[in-house]
């Protein structure tokens, strides 16, 4: 039996534990989680692991007393990085949440933590293991389109109501969405160019769309303006339009915060420049809905063109010297367009001495020092250096 620890036994990581490292190893049982809140962590615990799970107050008493295999990371974001630096003082490989870090001072004192630390990490960035990005990196490789000159990324969220009406619309905890969502593409982005994003220059737009006037708490369930509003439960229903249906807070609230007090931002975009002297550009859209969703990547050099869209599942390839494209089709139905999978693999086989991190902590620390490069470029509205690793 695989004895697990976890620390905030919450919906990703239950999801993650639950459909996909369990699907690979069917012995695998939570024996041991610290989670303030028992009963909604028990609640989500599988009945496989009712009998034997020990909540325990502490990391350091769970540790010491589980006899774990490994442990997962699944607070809120503002809790990484501080669970992280605790977790690097044991030799027990580490599955953490992104983003590792919310701030410069978490980042730093991260990276300080891991520097002769054993802990083996697998940081979730299922997009950089994901099949379709793995294949582009490969065609990349064997030379598809040259020097890799130029990234185009974009990221249009089907469902990026969550940032305004569910605990995401806590700023305090996001400190926004270079850092909830763009750690994600700026860690791939930086795979596929092979060269650390080394500079950054941003935009955003924040109370464009979401966020408002009406009254802190406010509910659609409280709400008189339901029947017409697009955010309603029974609109998102009937409108297809995605989001839970559930009675849910305003997204116009007050409470979303304010371009003053600091919010998640409804759009907003990246000029990047890589080590290796390439340039990029990123945007991140979170109005999107239904087909409009669209998340992917094309990479540009003299010799070819290879781009790809993880929501079509489909690669292509344009040689600019011949007359041959080609495309690609991939398989459907994956968590995370096939990411989540591969990343359970690999963190059993890093628990089993059998590889090493295909994320490690390193990546989750540098795609932070880019998304805080982003956040204060579209902040202050000028070019930013990106701090790197060492």
């Amino acid at each position: 039996m695989l004895k697990l620890g976890v620390i905030g036994y919450g919906k990703r990581i239950s999801g993650v534990i639950q459909h996909e490292l369990r699907r690979l190893e069917p012995d695998a049982r939570v024996v041991a989680v610290v989670d303030p809140d028992e009963a909604g962590a028990r609640s989500r615990l599988a009945e496989c692991d009712q009998s034997d799970v020990v909540f325990y107050d502490t990391v350091e008493e769970m540790v010491r007393k589980a006899k774990l295999d490994a442990v997962l990371v699944g607070t809120r974001c503002n809790l990484h990085a501080p669970y992280g630096i605790e977790m690097a003082r044991y030799d027990l490989p580490l599955f953490l949440e992104k983003p590792v870090a919310i701030s410069m001072e978490q980042a730093v004192g991260l990276e300080r933590a891991f520097e002769n630390s054993r802990c083996e990490v697998v940081v979730s960035f299922p997009l950089r293991v994901s099949p379709l990005c793995c294949l582009a990196r490969q065609y990349l490789a064997e030379g598809a389109v040259g020097t890799p000159e130029h990234i185009l990324a974009v990221n249009y969220v089907p469902y990026g109501t969550v940032y305004w009406d569910a605990g995401y619309r806590n700023f305090e905890i996001t400190q926004g969405l270079f850092l909830q969502k763009a750690t994600h593409d700026f860690d791939y982005m930086a795979f596929l160019m092979d060269s650390p994003i080394v500079r950054v220059a941003a935009m955003a737009s924040w109370g464009r769309v979401f966020g408002g006037k009406k009254p802190a708490g406010l509910t659609c369930g409280q709400c008189d303006e339901a029947e017409t509003c697009l955010e309603s439960p029974r609109n998102r229903r009937r409108n297809l339009s995605g989001g839970t249906q559930a009675d849910h807070p305003c997204t116009f609230g007050e409470d979303c915060g304010s371009p003053e007090t600091g919010m998640n931002e409804d759009s907003s975009s990246a000029l990047v420049e890589f080590a290796s002297g390439a340039k990029g550009v990123y945007t991140q859209v979170f109005y999107a809905r239904r087909d409009a969703a669209t998340r992917g990547a094309t990479v540009s050099g003299y010799l070819g063109t290879v781009s790809f869209d993880w929501y079509t599942n489909e690669l292509k390839r344009v040689r600019h010297h011949a007359p041959f494209s080609d495309t690609v089709k991939g398989g459907q139905g994956l968590g995370h367009f096939g990411g989540d999978t591969a990343l359970m693999e690999n963190f059993l086989d890093v628990l089993r001495g059998r590889a090493h991190s295909r994320t490690p902590i390193q990546t989750g620390i540098q795609s932070v020092y880019a998304c805080l490069a982003a956040k204060e470029s579209a902040e202050t509205g000028r070019f930013v250096d990106v701090r790197q690793i060492g």
